[in-house]
């Protein structure tokens, strides 16, 4: 009896011993992850950046871009980064955007935020990083010829210690900082206050514009046809007199 007591005792063992993970590869059916739900969650429908695919020129999936195209939102600037170039764009170029309200508060916000710092919040040259002696010789808005052409260049090209700003805003942007520049040069100078247009007026000004552009064989915002020979350079601008 105690034979085949101790038999059993034996099976017994060995089968809780197997049971309880004697083999490795066994899996748990409610830790099973062989079926894969939602596939596309983990392997992508669409080609992965840098992703190999023979249907692809040298088996890679990032091309260049089609020759000629350009980003979405972004436009050519015309004028030249010279002393050329400056000067015809603040004769020439003209803010596309009405003087509004909404335009000059946007404006303004603008232009806290990335010119205040150097030429102060009242366009007077004493900005903090100048109170504080970071940078010298910021010139205030009161002893410049400028127009809102220029000012636009100057946010787009950068000029002699200013940067280009044309990476951080847009093309409406630059042009409502262009409005609130003129602003603060126009008080600076005590010259009088611009009126704001209503967008009824707006909206006739731009068809008017439309109308008469079409007459000029479509000289654009830029105006491309006025300045063939600033096209060619493009050397950075280090000595113009004309500073923002």
């Amino acid at each position: 009896m105690n034979r085949y007591f101790q038999t059993f005792i034996y099976a017994f063992a060995s089968l809780m011993i197997i049971s309880c993970g004697g083999d490795s590869n066994a899996v748990d059916a409610k830790s099973d992850r062989s079926v894969q739900y939602f596939p596309n969650m983990y392997e992508s429908v669409g080609y992965e950046t840098y992703q190999e695919g023979d249907i692809f020129e040298g088996n890679v999936e990032a091309q260049l871009p089609v020759e000629g195209t350009v980003n979405r939102g972004w436009l050519p600037y015309e004028y030249a980064n010279t002393n050329e170039g400056y000067a015809s764009a603040k004769a020439e170029l003209t803010n596309p955007l009405p003087y509004t309200e909404e335009n000059l508060a946007t404006g303004q916000e603008l232009y806290n935020i990335y010119c205040a710092i150097c030429h102060g919040t009242k366009g007077d040259g004493q900005g903090h990083l100048v109170k504080t002696e970071k940078i010298l010789g910021v010139p205030s808005y009161a002893d410049r010829d400028i127009s809102q052409g220029s000012i636009y260049h100057v946010m787009y090209w950068g000029i002699n210690y200013m940067g280009s700003y044309a990476s951080q805003t847009s093309i409406e942007e630059r042009w409502q900082i262009a409005h609130h520049v003129d602003a603060l040069t126009r008080e600076l100078k005590g010259q009088d206050v611009k009126e704001f247009v209503t967008v009824q007026n707006a909206q006739e000004d731009i068809s008017g514009t439309d109308s008469h552009a079409a007459e000029d064989h479509g000289v654009d915002m830029h105006g491309e046809n006025a300045h063939d020979g600033d096209h060619d350079s493009q050397e950075e601008n280090h000595s113009s007199t004309e500073g923002e």
